[in-house]
Formats: structure tokens, C-alpha cells, sequence
């Protein structure tokens, strides 16, 4: 919650005119009351058509400064609202943007959603709010109970039991709606994730005719939000009628206390009528606050959700700090040696030391004992069944996910000690669900490089086998791409999602299963013209095609997480059994030859 407080501080101005305002408002309104007192008293008793006149040319002055002081708080605490709203919006995608798949995947995405709009809407509700009212409504409440006592103690006080009993109703209720607030938008993550799953996988849902199933599910989770929201509302909706009983009940007490002193000639008709003014501005001002508080109880539930996404850190062990120290260590070295232990040119270009992964909240190792070395410019084939952790595998080497277990090394440099971005740019990738962005083919492919020139992106349209999609088009690099390229189809797809990736010239390719669309044709001269870039690209292609990695100079075959094999494709035949099982279930007619 304290993290929060950060984004107020470029509207340290605002924050404190916005209050101060309505402080003034809030002044002038206590004056009412006594004008009123004075016109009944001595204008209209001694009717006194002037002095009328002039308190009521006192009352329109006070009611236009009041007006002014209003406009201008309400202006300064909008800007204050909004602009720390759309600052924490912004702070919070770039945190997000920031987390590693790990923590993406325990926050889920419909949550993420849920707290950079809703709540952060219910954030920017509550601070205007509160700088509007926070101190206006207590001075009122206050400023009310001592004007009173200005008039007479004996009715003033009053006052002084009324106002304690009413803040315990108020913040009797706060204390118990916050938390149940905080379940209501708990329970809205639940029905927007079913949205979210609903929108997207609509297709899947129609052709297994899943309508009415999905139709009932999204109505029990609505239902339970709607339950909780009412129960929620009608606890916040006795404030009102609770508060009106109170502040009646004071008025009653005061009218009969006031009737008596005034009969016993202690205080003056219109002195009874400004303490009664008096207790109207209370009923008021607390109804003002009630719904405040009310509003300010989401806004805080709201708020602490918000800054629990900030609270979500990538983690690193004590182990990993510990061999992040040794490798900065080792890369500054000694004058005597000045590469450390590693030496770049003796270490292969990128190895896999005894490396396994688990995922966060899985039971089982995903990856166990990952060892192998990759040379610079090699082609590596990684097959497998499905679930076997090829993605896994692949998924290391730009560090979505941390090594639970060993080190992988780039260069002979932990990849845990080389800065994100420098890591990120040395390497293109090409995910198994081709995704586009909505925009132009130029706009996605430039993702890759942003200072790409015409000549480069067509060079990358070129080795993806992407050309004839791109001249299909009317404006061709041009072209529009809807949300999610749903205008392209799957292999098109594909191959704008790999001429992305190639546009950037990268040292490391990974394809995760990125040509499962492709035709094996297509998929030939893909692998063809990969083969044949110049710069020393080292390629992993993921795939479970055979024919996609028999032509690769090393072949890693993973079984259930674990290696089964690895070697060229005629070594693997010879000595690797999970290997020639997927290898003959595609091409049985060698099996028979055989």
C-alpha cells in the first residue's frame, strides 16, 4: 500500500490546494447559519426590510466564495486523481512487462487485467474523493459542534453524544465491508477469466457444441458475484438510514431543548433555528462521509490488490546471487588472469551444465539433467512426445524460465550474469502460437529490428518462404493485421512470425514447433535456406516431425524430461529407442524395408 503513496508525489501542489479549497468552502458554509440567526432575530423580528437586504446579499456572497472555492477543489483533485491513476496504470504494465513467466503464470492474466483497469479505476474514485471530502465533511461535523457551543452548552451538547455514536456506526461498517469488498473483486477475477476463456477459445466451444455447459458455468460465477455484491451493499446501505435515525432523534432532542430555553428567555428563535441549521449540516455532512467511506473502503481493498502485483518480485535464490557474484568475479578476473577460470575460446558456445527445472507450484522435475554442449553455427534438432519438455528446454536459454538445478552458459558466461536486454537481443524467437499484433506486416516485422531497413525486411520475408504473403497483399509490408493476425491464416502466420525473429540477425534461433503449419514443402525450403545464412546463426528447432530435424548436426531426444539421446540422425536410428519409435511411426515403409 505504501508503494502507492509514490505516485502522489508529482502532485504534492494538488494534493494539498484540492483539501485546502474545500477547508475554505467548508468556513464559509459554518457562517450560514449565524447570518440566518442574525436575519431572523433582528430583521425580520424588528422588520427591518434593510437589514434583511443586506444578510441576504451577505448569504448570496458567502454561497458564490463557496461555489468558487468548490469549482477550483474539484478541479485540483480530478487532475490529482487522473493523473496518479494513469501513472499506475502505467507503472503497473511495466512491472508486469518486467516479471518473469513464472510469476505471469502464478498471477494469471484475467487478474492482471482485473487490477490495471477496475481497480485502478476504483483507486482514481476513491482518491478524488477523498481529497475533496476528507477534511471538509470532519471540519463541518467539528466546525458544527463548536459553532454550537458559540450559541448555547446546555443544546451543544447534544452534539457531543450524537457525534461519537454516529462514528461508531460509520466505521463499525467500514471495518466490516473492507474485507468482503476485497472478496467481491476476487470473485470479479473469476467471472472475467471465464470471459477472457470464453472469447478466445470460442471456436473450440462451438465445434464441441459447449455452449449451454459454458453458458451454465459463467451464470453460477455471476450469480455468486451478484450474491456477494448484495450482501456487501445492503451491510453499506444501513449507513444512511441508521444515521438518519440518529441525527432525527438529535434534531427531536434539540427542538424540545430549544423550545424550553427559549421559553425561559435563554436563547432567541433564531438561535434555535442556527442550531438546528447546525445539526442539518451534520446530517448531511455524514451522509457525505458515509458514502465516502464507503467508496474510500473499495478504494483501499482496491489499492492493496494493486500493490500486491507489485509486491510480485522475480525471485533468485541465495545459491543463484552466489553464482552471480562468483561470475562477475570470474569476468573481472586478475591482471595475471585477466578471463577468469573460463576461458571464452576454450568453452563451446553455449552448454547446458547438469541443468533441470521445476516448475513453481509443480510437484515433479519438468526437466531433469540437462547436459550437452551446442557449437556456434550448429543446427540442433529437439524431438520428443508431448508433455516430454521440449518447450521447457527451450524456454532456458533466454531465461523465461530459472534453472532450478545446474547453470547454462553462453560464451562461458552464466546466463544469470549477462543483463536481460543484451541476452534477449542476441537471440530470435519464434513461439509454438504464431501471435501478431494489430498494425501493418512492417510494424511486426520491425518488431524484431526497430531500424530495419526495407532491404533487411524483405531479406527476412525471404528466408521465412514469406515473400508470396506479402506480395498478396495490395499494399504488401503495408498491409493491415487485425487483432491477433486472424486475417492471415496458421502457415501465414508462421512465417511472418519467423521473418520477425530473423529480421534481427540474431546468434540464437529457436523454433518452438513454428512450422507445424507449414507443408512439408514449404517446411523444406525453410530448413534449406536456414541452412544456408551466413552469419553463424545456431538454430534449435522444436518439433515432432522427423523430417523437420533428421538433417540437424545434433539431435536432442527428450523422453518424459529426461535426455534419451543425443547425436545425428543416423547415430540416434542405430542407438536411441525413443527415437526410432517416433522416427518409424512417421515413416513405417523404412521400418518394413528395414
Amino acid at each position: 500500500m505504501k508503494r502507492l503513496f509514490v505516485y502522489l508525489k508529482n502532485y504534492k501542489k494538488e494534493c494539498i490546494l484540492a483539501p485546502l479549497f474545500k477547508l475554505l468552502e467548508a468556513c464559509f458554509e459554518l457562517f450560514v447559519p449565524l447570518v440566518m440567526a442574525s436575519m431572523i432575530d433582528y430583521g425580520i423580528t424588528n422588520r427591518d426590510m434593510g437589514y434583511i437586504g443586506k444578510m441576504g446579499l451577505v448569504l448570496v456572497a458567502l454561497a458564490i466564495v463557496g461555489l468558487i472555492s468548490a469549482i477550483t477543489a474539484q478541479f485540483f483533485a480530478a487532475k490529482a486523481a487522473v493523473g496518479v491513476a494513469a501513472a499506475l496504470r502505467q507503472g503497473l504494465f511495466e512491472h508486469i512487462q518486467d516479471l518473469n513467466f513464472t510469476n505471469i503464470d502464478k498471477a494469471g492474466t484475467s487478474t492482471m487485467i482485473t487490477r490495471m483497469t477496475s481497480d485502478v479505476n476504483q483507486v482514481q474514485s476513491g482518491i478524488n474523493m477523498v481529497l475533496r471530502l476528507f477534511l471538509r465533511s470532519p471540519i463541518i461535523v467539528f466546525g458544527a459542534m463548536i459553532m454550537a457551543f458559540t450559541i448555547d452548552v446546555k443544546s451543544a451538547m447534544i452534539f457531543v453524544v450524537t457525534i461519537p455514536v454516529l462514528a461508531v456506526i460509520v466505521f463499525g461498517i467500514m471495518l466490516i465491508t473492507m474485507p468482503l469488498y476485497k472478496k467481491v473483486q476476487a470473485a470479479l477475477d473469476k467471472v472475467l477469466g471465464i470471459t477472457r476463456e470464453n472469447l478466445t477459445g470460442v471456436r473450440v466451444i462451438r465445434a464441441f457444441h459447449q455452449e449451454k455447459q459454458e453458458q451454465e458455468r459463467f451464470r453460477e460465477h455471476n450469480e455468486a458475484l451478484t450474491s456477494l455484491q448484495k450482501f456487501v451493499g445492503k451491510i453499506s446501505a444501513c449507513m444512511n438510514p441508521v444515521t438518519y435515525v440518529v441525527v432525527n432523534a438529535a434534531t427531536i432532542a434539540l427542538i424540545y431543548t430549544g423550545a424550553i430555553q427559549v421559553n425561559v428567555g435563554n436563547l432567541t428563535q433564531g438561535e434555535v433555528v442556527a442550531i438546528l441549521n447546525y445539526m442539518s449540516q451534520i446530517l448531511i455532512e455524514l451522509v457525505k462521509l458515509a458514502n465516502l467511506i464507503i467508496l474510500t473502503t473499495k478504494a483501499i481493498a482496491c489499492a492493496d490488490r494493486v500493490a500486491a502485483v507489485f509486491e510480485i518480485q522475480n525471485e533468485e535464490d541465495a545459491e543463484a546471487w552466489q553464482q552471480r557474484a562468483e561470475g562477475l568475479a570470474r569476468q573481472h578476473g586478475n591482471a595475471e588472469n585477466p578471463g577468469g577460470n573460463v576461458c571464452a575460446g576454450d568453452a563451446p558456445f553455449l552448454a547446458f551444465n547438469h541443468v533441470s527445472l521445476t516448475y513453481q507450484g509443480a510437484g515433479d522435475e519438468t526437466l531433469h539433467d540437462m547436459h550437452f554442449t551446442v557449437n556456434k553455427g550448429e543446427t540442433i534438432g529437439v524431438i520428443g512426445g508431448t508433455g516430454s519438455g521440449k518447450s521447457s528446454l527451450v524456454n532456458l536459454i533466454p531465461g523465461f524460465y530459472p534453472a532450478t538445478e545446474g547453470e547454462i552458459l553462453l560464451e562461458g558466461k552464466n546466463i544469470k550474469d549477462i543483463p536481460e536486454d543484451e541476452l534477449r537481443m542476441r537471440i530470435g524467437i519464434v513461439p509454438q502460437k504464431a501471435v501478431l499484433f494489430k498494425g501493418t506486416i512492417r510494424s511486426n516485422l520491425l518488431w524484431g529490428k526497430p531500424d530495419a531497413t526495407e532491404k533487411e525486411l524483405w531479406q527476412a520475408l525471404d528466408l521465412a518462404q514469406a515473400r508470396e504473403v506479402v506480395e498478396g497483399k495490395e499494399d504488401q509490408l503495408d498491409a493491415k493485421v487485425i487483432q491477433g493476425g486472424k486475417n492471415f491464416s496458421g502457415g501465414q502466420r508462421q512465417r511472418l512470425t519467423i521473418a520477425r525473429a530473423l529480421v534481427r540477425k540474431p546468434e540464437i534461433l529457436i523454433l518452438d514447433d513454428s512450422a507445424s503449419a507449414l507443408d512439408y514443402a514449404t517446411d523444406a525450403k525453410l530448413r534449406k535456406a536456414l541452412a544456408g545464412i551466413e552469419n553463424q546463426t545456431t538454430t534449435f528447432i522444436v518439433s515432432q516431425r522427423a523430417s523437420s530435424v533428421r538433417h540437424a548436426d545434433k539431435i536432442i531426444v527428450l523422453d518424459d524430461g529426461e535426455m534419451a539421446g543425443v547425436g545425428t540422425h543416423q547415430a540416434l536410428l542405430e542407438t536411441c529407442g525413443v527415437y526410432q519409435e517416433i522416427y518409424y511411426s512417421q515413416y513405417p515403409e523404412e521400418k518394413v524395408a528395414k
